[in-house]
């Protein structure tokens, strides 16, 4: 019955052999008839299976002491960082000043993005979160984007923001809203979204992802912008367009 209880537990699909709700578990393994102990044995497997896979569906790994703070100078390959040695750890490994200093919007799409991840706060090592605060100039956009690693909570701090993403194929439905001070959206790891200023003074927002490590790709940075370049008959192709057009937005990125 136990088995019987991790299935519903883990919302797994389970099959029982006939004879398997009426075993007898005091019963020691050996003496079970060999059908029934093969089916034991299987149903056992799938569920080491199942617990598996919902470890390996977790953002970022897990840590398994108090914390693990990022050692730069640490040239070993892992997935993160190493780990410092703890007695060497200071409380400036935990923290970051200048959150509150508005960033640079001076640009052409009018928006900075102000990312406080591992490289920034040391202590973030392995804790699986990450913050980001975001600027916007009048109308300024934070352009289409997604996150590899991380899903993201976004809230307002300061003015109104149009925010959406799009789900993915074949329906690619685009889902958006308008957003005041003190709202809050989600986007879904992985999504392509974005965010405007729809109002003429500056707007602030602040971010929180579910990675040490987020990520961003930029979809015109990219596409348009990647070293070397996609060949342009590829782009023409894909986005149905004249070759020169592609070319054009090249020279942009």
């Amino acid at each position: 019955m136990a088995l019987f209880f991790m299935c519903i537990y883990t919302q797994a699909v389970c099959i029982f052999p006939p004879h398997f709700t009426k075993l007898n578990f005091s019963t020691p393994f050996r003496a079970l008839p060999f059908d029934e102990m093969a089916s034991l044995n299987i149903i056992l497997f799938f569920s080491f299976l199942v617990s598996s896979f919902s470890s390996a569906l977790a953002s970022d790994p897990s840590s398994l002491q108090d914390f693990c703070v990022a050692d730069a100078n640490n040239t070993a390959l892992v997935n993160g960082f190493a780990c410092k040695d703890p007695k060497t750890v200071e409380a400036d490994d935990f923290s970051f000043s200048g959150l509150h200093l508005p960033g640079n919007t001076s640009n052409p799409v009018g928006s900075k993005v102000t990312l406080i991840n591992v490289a920034k706060i040391p202590g973030l090592n392995t804790l699986g979160i990450s913050l980001a605060r975001i600027d916007y100039a009048p109308w300024g956009i934070n352009p289409p984007h997604f996150h590899p690693r991380a899903s993201e909570i976004f809230t307002v701090i300061k003015g109104s923001l149009q925010v959406g993403f799009v789900t993915s194929n074949p329906e690619n439905r685009f889902i958006t809203k308008i957003l005041h001070q003190g709202d809050v959206f989600v986007f879904p790891i992985g999504l392509i979204h974005f965010q405007r200023n729809l109002g003429d003074d500056n707007a602030l927002a602040i971010s929180s992802l579910s990675s040490q490590n987020p990520g961003v790709m930029t979809i015109a940075n990219a596409v348009f912008g990647s070293t070397p370049d996609i060949p342009s008959d590829v782009l023409a192709k894909a986005f149905q367009v004249d070759k020169g057009v592609v070319e054009y937005l090249q020279t942009k990125f």
